[in-house]
């Protein structure tokens, strides 16, 4: 068979599956959807295929036609840690809507248990646990993601994380249709990563919050919010481009490097916090992936320290190619 036929055969299973899904979901899904600009870099081309799914009972309908679209498939909350190249993105994207649980729910007890949903921004549960009395989530106030994304990550600022607090998380798995509860040693958390992989979607996360004092808690989110806007800075960026190695943190390697302030076209290093890049309005993903390889190459030349990325990249970019 030749290259041509390949192709096509190729071409043709997309576009079949393709509009099996649409057919499908409907009023749900959009061919070309926006996919950069849902991010908070706020820079990157669209997906192929990007489906907003209103509620569990529609997920649950659309299993199949998602298990037989062709393609990667790529869960998206609210984008604080991910990078989309211009290019855009070959496959589908789900994020879930307004039909899902909005609020978070809270069983009587100590510890407390408390139910997040998964699209829940962390602020937002941060400030409404302290106004609760419930202490242990305070460092989520700086972390401007969901909960969903955190649970995947593992997120954490401020001397917690995720896995200090979670008790459990539902999760749906496209390969099995079935939503089931992942328990720590299920979530395998580790620094900045776990267990949940790309065709798992977190509905809900679980946290034990022990009962303190209230004032105290909203003192301690002003503090970490004061913080943050004198160390790190806004605009378009995603939080910390690397982990911090054992030795020394990224930003204090980045700044030795004297990487501080360097730009590649329409990206820099900020000269708030070495370990963020930014990028200006109407700007390139391309230009902050080039970045990064830069600034990683030449900590690893200066030190001989490998720095590890936080940042999901999404796309072909033109480094790669």
């Amino acid at each position: 068979m030749t290259l041509i036929k390949l192709v096509l055969l190729s071409w043709r299973s997309t576009v079949s599956s393709d509009e099996e899904l649409l057919e499908v979901a409907g009023e749900y899904a959009m061919r070309h959807g926006e996919f950069g600009s849902r991010t908070t870099y706020r820079v990157g081309g669209t997906a192929r295929v990007v489906v907003e799914i209103p509620s569990e009972a529609v997920l649950a309908e659309l299993t199949p036609a998602l298990r037989a679209a062709s393609g990667p498939l790529f869960i998206l909350g609210r984008g604080s840690n991910t990078l989309v190249a211009d290019s855009g993105f070959d496959g589908i994207v789900l994020v879930l809507g307004s039909g899902f649980p909005a609020e978070m729910t809270i069983e009587a007890g100590s510890p407390a248990r408390v139910t997040l949903p998964a699209h829940m921004s962390l602020p937002v549960a941060a400030r409404q646990l302290a106004d609760q009395g419930l202490v242990g989530f305070e460092w989520a106030v700086g972390v401007p993601g969901s909960v969903g994304g955190a649970t995947r990550m593992n997120a954490g600022g401020h001397g917690s994380d995720m896995a200090a607090v979670v008790t459990s998380s539902r999760v749906w798995n496209l390969a099995t249709g079935r939503v089931d509860e992942w328990l720590p040693h299920d979530l395998g958390f580790g620094y900045r990563q776990s267990a949940i992989g790309v065709n798992d979607i977190v509905l809900s996360t679980c946290l034990e919050l022990q009962h303190g004092d209230a004032d105290g808690a909203k003192q301690r989110l002003r503090e970490i919010v004061a913080w943050r806007r004198a160390h790190q800075p806004g605009g378009s960026n995603a939080g910390s481009v690397f982990q911090n190695p054992e030795s020394e943190s990224a930003g204090a390697l980045i700044e030795r490097c004297g990487l501080k302030g360097l730009r590649r076209g329409s990206a820099f290093v900020s000269e708030k916090h070495a370990n963020f890049i930014q990028v200006d309005d109407g700007g390139s993903a391309d230009d902050v992936y080039s970045l990064m390889l830069h600034v990683a190459a030449t900590v690893k030349e200066m030190t001989g320290i490998t720095l590890r990325s936080e940042i999901r990249t999404v796309g072909k970019f033109k480094e790669l190619t």
